[in-house]
């Protein structure tokens, strides 16, 4: 873990991703609730005399998590502050935008708190160990869906097993099991449709993945993972494309939910 520390008590982790796009396409992408829901969870900015003041960011029911707005520095930089979790210090979250030459930028974020012991240093390192995946999805988002309207899904199921034994329920009967990038795929009949191109796997005990950009039912990214949050979590978050995207969300979300709940127990 990089975390780093300072004599006035001040933790904090940074990530960092390459991304193709001008700064201004960058900045609608991770500082804008349509953008930032396009790759990562419905996010909502809240917004006085045309500024914004505060970001919601939606990660499933009864877990929404609210930030003021306390930088705001288009398309450069924006800053902000909340609880990450109950009982928490204040945790900052910066991010910044950096053009590079051949038209690529740098996103950066750096999440930081001050604490007089270690005992939140685990929560900064789930922060660190989290981001690296869900940059894939936004390094995806603005290659080959950049500025599309999106409709994300989320579907979730805790498990009362362990994360291996959750992930092979669900990945053995989609035929998920053992592929490898690069590899096009297919959902096996009786789940809705889904396909496309494996784009990432994690073969982690505890934290398994896989990423695929589709082409069925519309252009999108899927990625299906096990997460220990409060237990085992198996979430599968869907962002579909285009015109035809709402519609398949409000047809399949609902399937694919029974799906998961009949498999994870």
């Amino acid at each position: 873990m990089s975390l780093k520390k300072d004599a006035s008590g001040r933790r904090s982790v940074q990530v960092e991703v390459e991304v193709p796009g001008t700064p201004e396409e960058v900045w609608r992408a991770i500082a804008t609730g349509p953008g930032i829901s396009a790759w990562f969870v419905p996010a909502v900015f809240a917004e006085k005399g045309g500024k914004p003041i505060s970001l919601t960011l939606s990660f499933g029911p009864g877990m929404d998590s609210v930030a003021k707005i306390t930088v705001w520095d288009p398309p450069h930089r924006f800053a902000a502050e909340g609880e990450a979790a109950p009982g928490s210090p204040p945790i900052a979250d910066e991010w910044i935008v950096e053009a590079k030459a051949g038209g690529t930028c740098i996103v950066r974020v750096v999440h930081s708190l001050f604490a007089s012991t270690d005992d939140w240093d685990g929560q900064l390192e789930g922060m660190e160990q989290g981001w690296p995946s869900i940059f894939k999805i936004l390094r995806l988002y603005l290659t080959h869906f950049r500025g599309m309207p999106c409709a994300p899904a989320m579907v979730m199921a805790v498990a009362q097993s362990s994360a291996a034994e959750a992930w092979k329920a669900v990945t053995g009967p989609l035929k998920l099991a053992g592929v490898k990038e690069g590899q096009t795929w297919k959902a096996p009949p009786g789940v809705p449709p889904l396909g496309g191109t494996i784009e990432g796997v994690i073969k982690n005990d505890k934290m398994p993945s896989v990423l695929l950009r589709l082409a069925t039912p519309t252009p999108g990214v899927a990625s299906l993972g096990v997460f220990p949050a409060g237990g085992t979590m198996v979430i599968l978050s869907l962002y579909l494309y285009g015109d035809r995207a709402a519609a398949a969300v409000a047809r399949d979300q609902p399937l694919w939910q029974k799906w998961m709940s009949e498999r994870v127990s």
